[in-house]
């Protein structure tokens, strides 16, 4: 549950003199919509909290930043089958995502089963995985939950096309930085709180 965005949400649209249905309007979903945001039930995808910015009159990272104060720690998963891959990189996806509960797997029978039992806000995958494409394995983890973000993990720059086929959320060439994981959570299709909020 997300009271700091919920609460945001209804003192800028009590602010700007709006019900929820004319929100609602405005922004082409139902009142119900509205009314899950601002309860902090259902947070908005990155591009409905754009919008709201512009109809509310805020700047994007103003309502960004309060929808990354989450109580929860999210899920983020990393899958890759060689291991020094796997070791090197689950420590720059905790230097980038401090608020986030971050595991690895080399196997991707276990990484689906996590999924299976987990919710998973952020998957990086790695394309070439010894048992398993991972195109095959965003398929999966997006049936298992539709709103989990993913990114692609890869060496070849050749895979990004059909990376961008399945409904991933980004896709980063290898090795795996901060700054370039920061700059992918800026494109996620749902807005994703476990990074620092600075």
């Amino acid at each position: 549950m997300n009271q700091s965005f919920s609460n945001t949400l209804k003192k800028l649209r009590t602010k700007s003199g709006l019900s929820q249905q004319s929100l609602a309007d405005m922004m082409f979903v139902t009142r119900p919509t509205i009314a899950r945001w601002e309860s902090g039930t259902r947070l908005p995808d990155a591009m409905m909290i754009r919008r709201l910015a512009e109809i509310l009159g805020v700047n994007v990272d103003y309502l960004m930043s309060a929808a990354s104060q989450s109580d929860e720690r999210p899920n983020v998963l990393m899958v890759d089958d060689r291991k020094p891959v796997l070791t090197g990189g689950l420590p720059v996806l905790e230097k980038a995502l401090p608020n986030a509960n971050i595991v690895g797997y080399t196997n991707t029978e276990q990484a689906i089963e996590y999924a299976k039992n987990n919710t998973i806000a952020l998957a990086f995958l790695d394309i070439e995985i010894r048992n398993m494409s991972g195109l095959d394995l965003c398929k999966i983890l997006l049936d298992i939950n539709p709103r989990t973000n993913i990114i692609f993990l890869t060496a070849y720059s050749e895979y990004s096309l059909d990376a961008w086929n399945t409904g991933a959320s980004g896709f980063m060439l290898k090795p795996i930085t901060v700054e370039g994981v920061k700059e992918q959570l800026k494109n996620l299709r749902y807005p994703f709180f476990g990074g620092d909020s600075n």
